[in-house]
Order: C-alpha cells, then structure tokens, then sequence
C-alpha cells in the first residue's frame, strides 16, 4: 500500500511540474509575439524619402545596424549626393561618411537601396549578385518609372526624413 501511496504522489508531482513547465512555456510564447510585434511596429515605421528632379519617392529601412546609422546621419539633416550609372544597373554615389556594414550574398532587384564597402549608396534599377548591405526598398514605383525617374548619365538624388 506504501509503494502505491508512493507511486500517487511521484505521479501528481509529475502533473504538477509537468503543468507548471508547459505554462512557462505558453508566457514565453506570449512575451516572443508581442516582442515580434513591436519589432514589426518599428520596422514599418522606419522610413525615408528619395527626392530625384522633381519626383519624391519612399522606401522602407531594413532592419539592421546599417540602416538605424543611415537614420541617425539623417536627423541631422538631408543628405544629397551626386550619383553615376553604373554598368546599366544601378546609380552610385560617395557618403562622404561611412556606415557599418552587414553584407550577406545577395541579389538585388529595381529600388534596393545598398550600402556598398561602407561609404558609396546606391539604387538598383535591375538586378546585381555580390555581397552588399541593403539599407532599404523604394516602394510604389515599377521598374520603368524608376528607369525613367533616374534619367541618363549623373543624377542628384536627395535622402531626407522628411516628404518636402
């Protein structure tokens, strides 16, 4: 009879902790989503402007170091630089400045916005494998327009916080 008394209560204290444990798990579940969310909140939120000639264009900030410095440099104010095609697939231009870098193999398409070495932006209108940070995506604008909007030759194009 002991070793059944015995045996009663080593099953409840496994039911017990078994419960308790599972709830831990279920609260951590909880505390990760609403974590995510607010993660979520604040990517969605992150976002610049692209004044080129007369068109202002937005774009979403990635989520990384790179683009969080990008941001910072433009609270101080508009960052204009001057850009030149390169091999018929994206405009380049110097910082003046450099940011740190998160490169990752990857292939960029029309309106990625990329960190290269640190120090150049650039703005894909077509698509390019290398290993390159990617700062944003200009949204709402199909690959034409962008094409068009970025003309021939050199471009001025100004990076702001700010839609005017």
């Amino acid at each position: 009879m002991k070793k059944i008394i015995g045996f009663v209560i080593l099953l409840l204290f496994i039911l017990i902790f078994s419960f308790i444990i599972m709830n831990k798990e279920d609260e951590n579940l909880d505390n990760s989503s609403s974590s995510n969310n607010s993660n979520n909140e604040v990517e969605e939120t992150m976002k610049i402007y692209i004044k080129i000639n007369d068109q202002i264009l937005w774009a979403n900030l990635e989520n990384n170091s790179s683009a969080e410095a990008f941001v910072e440099k433009l609270q101080d104010g508009d960052i204009t630089i001057e850009m030149h095609d390169y091999a018929n697939f994206e405009k380049v231009g110097n910082l003046g400045f450099s940011l740190p870098t998160n490169d990752v193999n990857i292939t960029t398409s029309y309106g990625d916005i990329i960190l290269y070495q640190g120090n150049q932006i650039t703005i894909y209108y077509d698509t390019n494998t290398w290993n390159f940070t990617k700062l944003g995506k200009i949204e709402d604008v199909s690959q034409k327009e962008l094409i068009d909007i970025l003309g021939d030759g050199d471009v001025v194009v100004t990076f702001s916080l700010n839609e005017n």
